[in-house]
């Protein structure tokens, strides 16, 4: 989770009165919600009920994540349920500014963040379902298959050579790791190049649902859909390539849902490669906007450049691709 900075008695003060003022609600209590990296998260008791605030402060993510609320809107509308619900301004609006932030307030959820074989299934009934909604008209980026991710890494990675007295460990670490990026970043132009060729079956995609599954008993919701994008079922599948188990049951949940489909090879392999430079390039840009004086934001770009999660799914592609 990024947090801008510790939050004092006279923040909160401000946000409870912005929120009577924007919202027409009286909150009682505001308290710290841990959930989302991209945000800080909050959980407001009023006597009319519990909500959830997220206020987006860097520059590089609030266009996505107000780009994001009305695809959420647009999903509520069609009947999906397992999602998020946003509580509108008094006029109206699906999010609004404070501070200069982007705030966008939804439906409390009560339950917990679970990631296990039991949430998957449920989660890939969830997105499957989803997949059903109509795209027309949502103003979202589409899938190219393209490597935009590898060349804004080489952008993030020159802007640091620029300054390099200031920039000395994180640089160290892309130069260790160099050969390992030149070789993904290889692997990706393949697969970029199998897959441009046909953009067909593509849908309201989440891009990071596994990690964002909420499970209250027997009921599941789906939550944080800040960077929405149309794309094939593999942007939300690859997450467990090295499982067949998942990918069976992936395409077991298209075919109850209607959606005549099954995952692609190819596709999984790229968003695999894709999703390195991508998680990496989001974390080199809050480096960038806001330089990390704890050093922890180093340590977490270290640790993906070291250890990823994303390497069981490499391995897996590398042998089988």
């Amino acid at each position: 989770m990024v947090h801008i900075s510790e939050r004092d008695n006279q923040y909160i003060a401000r946000l409870k009165d912005f929120i009577r003022d924007e919202y027409g609600f009286a909150a009682n209590t505001i308290t710290p919600a841990k959930r989302g990296w991209y945000g800080e998260t909050w959980r407001l008791d009023s006597n009319g009920g519990s909500y959830f605030i997220k206020i987006v402060y860097p520059e590089i993510h609030k266009p996505c994540y107000e780009r994001s609320l009305p695809v959420v809107e647009h999903m509520n509308r069609h009947g999906i349920n397992s999602i998020s619900k946003i509580i509108k301004t008094v006029n109206g609006s699906l999010f609004t500014h404070f501070d200069g932030a982007t705030v966008g307030i939804f439906e409390w959820i009560d339950g917990e963040n679970v990631q296990n074989e039991r949430t998957k299934i449920h989660e890939y009934n969830i997105l499957a379902k989803i997949y059903t909604v109509p795209t027309k008209g949502l103003e979202i980026p589409h899938e190219t298959f393209g490597a935009e991710s590898v060349a804004l890494f080489h952008k993030q990675w020159d802007t640091l050579k620029s300054d390099p007295d200031n920039h000395t460990v994180l640089l160290n670490l892309l130069e260790t790791n160099k050969n390992k990026a030149d070789k993904l970043q290889d692997r990706l132009m393949f697969f970029s190049e199998q897959c441009k060729g046909d953009l067909s079956h593509r849908y309201i995609t989440h891009g990071d649902a596994g990690g964002n599954v909420i499970m209250n008993g027997d009921c599941f919701y789906i939550v944080d859909w800040d960077e929405p994008v149309i794309a094939p079922p593999e942007r939300d599948a690859w997450f467990c390539l090295h499982w067949d188990w998942a990918t069976k049951a992936f395409n077991d949940a298209l075919r109850d849902n209607g959606i005549e489909y099954v995952l692609r090879p190819e596709r999984l392999a790229y968003y695999c490669y894709n999703s390195y430079f991508w998680y990496l390039t989001k974390e080199l840009d809050f480096y960038l906007e806001y330089g990390d004086t704890s050093g922890e934001l180093t340590k977490i770009i270290a640790n993906d450049l070291d250890n990823s999660w994303i390497y069981e799914n490499i391995e897996y592609a590398d042998a089988h691709y």
